[in-house]
């Protein structure tokens, strides 16, 4: 289309003038049939004064960019560790369908919604949310817990920082038990070690992989009531993420989208490559037939489809806040709807691609030792940080391998990570937009986050740290951002109306989806959120952590719990407790403050563009006629 209309413009440059005038004289005489109410609105030449004097937002260099960026952001470390175990555990193939029916029910409506709304207020994660004001908390929301994720999950980097460092040797070192952190167990004979996860006889013996893990990089107490002392090597690999990460947007959006090629499409090459590798391998073939041979029977669970629906909403980032911090730098007619579609098929083949990855490299480890796939298949840091590189070392040349493994995880991390970071910042950036819209005062506050961040953070560098990562993420990972994703299609869907809605997407898209709304965001989606909230916490249990070493199971005690859930409470309580105060902080009577919340506040910016499509719209209509 863009290619066409800049051909005619080259080509026919009368007709494009003759085409000018006459969209002037219908315009003049469409305003003069307006309503005399509406006689105080801004004239187009007013409007591109009006926004002529306004700061303009900044723009992604090109329309990919934005794709690329949510590719990056999207598709992390839950597509390597979690989305292969969970496939291989509800049914292999049988898992794809309750899978793809979260996708088409609640993945891509939901990423639309976020999306399109940072799109039409082009506001970030907190003021995009001023299109219903009574639930703008639904933003705050959506920011704490950004930050706590971003706090929790840099962790993660800073442990595949050290296995990287430590892959740059002749010999990795949890291949053997030769290193001052092993105890007398220790067993280089993975067949011994296999047993580790199913036996329960009173001598083990330990795989050198697990006591590295455990007491080499964790240095794991014996509980959370344990700390200990910080890990000085994990603390300045915490400290280097973190650093890496405001390299990357430290500059403005610009540089930062040219950081995302690589960050997001790189890891793809690594993943081709370990592919490739892992195919080659005697039992890969094994491997893949546990992956994805499909147990029907397994679909009669109700955790099947639980796990499948909160999968989509761990992969996909909803109710994070960044994905309307992302939107919000797009043109005001990018076509955000076509871009979540295609970003839904990326995603499947890029979860597809790494189980085939991960199950044909455990069978390979399988076909080696005679131990059973279901002995060592994991997820989590147990898949990324046992079973895998264990596997990594049985190989030829397994130092290369395992380099290019964590180098692998590290970029699904990185542009994870700094995607979210920066929808962080520029929440308070719209916020403080006066401010903050300033560089080097943007980077200030950048350095501000990231070290508030990593020191934070720091407890969980700590010898019982693992307790607390944990913690976090079982808390703040899952159910809540359920929560906020109801109150998302009630803020679009009902209070703000479909209706209205469908509207402004036509102007954005040129076409409405109102049947898409009305089905999806007022109707499905939250629906389908509401019972994963309601099968989440009857099939909730008490957080307990597994020691592989001795295979004795850490039961959390009651005050973590008490902590976990106040947490969590603190992240959607901000929905409600926001709504009461602009009630009460509203004139009028109850119904009429009400009602006033319900309108949206459109910065001027947004109102002047809203108005100049509509006009353009309506001309072209007349004009056609």
């Amino acid at each position: 289309m863009t290619g066409k209309a800049d051909s005619l413009n080259d080509t026919q440059p009368s007709l494009q003038n003759d085409w000018q005038s006459s969209s002037g004289l219908i315009a003049d005489n469409a305003s003069q049939k307006t309503d005399p109410s509406e006689e105080n609105t801004p004239t187009s030449d007013d409007s591109k004064k009006e926004e002529s004097n306004l700061t303009k937002r900044e723009q992604w260099n090109k329309k990919i960019d934005f794709l690329i960026a949510c590719t990056g952001y999207s598709i992390g470390l839950g597509n390597v560790w979690r989305f292969p175990y969970l496939c291989y555990k509800n049914g292999g193939g049988a898992f794809l369908l309750p899978y793809f029916i979260s996708v088409f029910v609640v993945g891509i409506p939901m990423f639309l919604l976020e999306v399109s709304v940072g799109q039409l207020m082009s506001r970030g994660g907190i003021e995009a949310w001023n299109i219903c004001p009574l639930l703008k908390g639904i933003g705050y929301s959506s920011i704490i817990i950004a930050f706590l994720i971003n706090m929790y999950y840099n962790i993660v980097m800073a442990w595949t920082l050290f296995y990287l460092f430590a892959s740059f040797t002749v010999t990795l070192p949890w291949s053997t038990c030769g290193g001052v952190w092993n105890t007398p167990n220790c067993d280089e004979n993975i067949t011994n070690t296999m047993k580790n996860y199913t036996s329960n006889y009173s001598t083990r013996a330990t795989d050198p992989v697990i006591e590295y893990w455990e007491r080499r990089v964790l240095g794991l107490s014996e509980s959370i009531d344990d700390l200990g002392s910080l890990r000085w090597d994990l603390s300045l690999c915490l400290l280097l993420a973190w650093l890496i990460i405001f390299l990357c947007i430290f500059r403005g959006l610009k540089a930062t989208s040219q950081v995302t090629y690589f960050t997001a499409l790189s890891p793809y090459v690594l993943l081709i490559i370990l592919f490739g590798r892992a195919v080659s391998l005697p039992g890969a073939t094994t491997g893949l037939a546990y992956f994805i041979s499909p147990n029907w029977t397994q679909l009669t669970s109700y955790m099947v489809w639980s796990d499948a629906g909160t999968q989509i909403f761990f992969s996909y980032a909803i109710s994070i806040g960044s994905l309307p911090a992302l939107g919000s730098f797009n043109d005001f007619h990018h076509n955000s709807f076509r871009d979540c579609c295609l970003f839904a098929c990326v995603n499947t083949l890029a979860s597809m691609l790494s189980g085939c990855v991960i199950f044909a490299t455990l069978g390979y480890m399988s076909h080696e030792t005679g131990v059973s796939i279901h002995a060592v298949a994991d997820s989590g840091p147990g898949l990324a940080f046992v079973a895998y590189p264990k596997a990594l070392s049985t190989l030829p040349i397994s130092p290369l391998w395992s380099t290019l493994f964590f180098v692998m995880l590290f970029l699904l991390g990185l542009d994870s990570q700094f995607v979210s970071v920066e929808g962080f910042v520029t929440a308070f950036t719209d916020i403080f937009p006066h401010l903050l819209n300033n560089l080097r005062n943007r980077q200030i506050f950048m350095i501000i986050s990231c070290l508030l961040s990593f020191f934070i953070g720091l407890p969980m560098v700590t010898n019982g740290g693992m307790y607390i990562f944990q913690m976090f993420d079982f808390y703040i990972g899952s159910r809540i951002i359920l929560v906020v994703a109801i109150f998302e299609c009630i803020a679009v869907g009902y209070v703000y109306g479909a209706k209205k809605y469908a509207d402004h997407l036509r102007l954005m898209f040129g076409y409405g989806l109102k049947l898409f709304i009305i089905v999806f965001w007022c109707l499905l989606s939250p629906a389908f959120s509401l019972i994963l909230l309601i099968l989440s916490i009857i099939g909730f249990q008490s957080l307990t952590y597994k020691r592989q070493s001795t295979g004795e199971v850490y039961q959390y005690p009651t005050w973590t719990i008490v902590c976990g859930w106040s947490l969590a409470s603190c992240c959607v309580v901000m929905i409600p407790l926001l709504a009461i105060w602009k009630i009460l902080k509203a004139k009028g009577s109850f119904f009429e403050r009400v009602k006033s919340l319900t309108k949206p506040h459109f910065s001027q910016e947004v109102s002047i563009r809203l108005e100049a499509t509509k006009s353009s719209m309506d001309v072209e209509s007349e004009y056609s006629i």
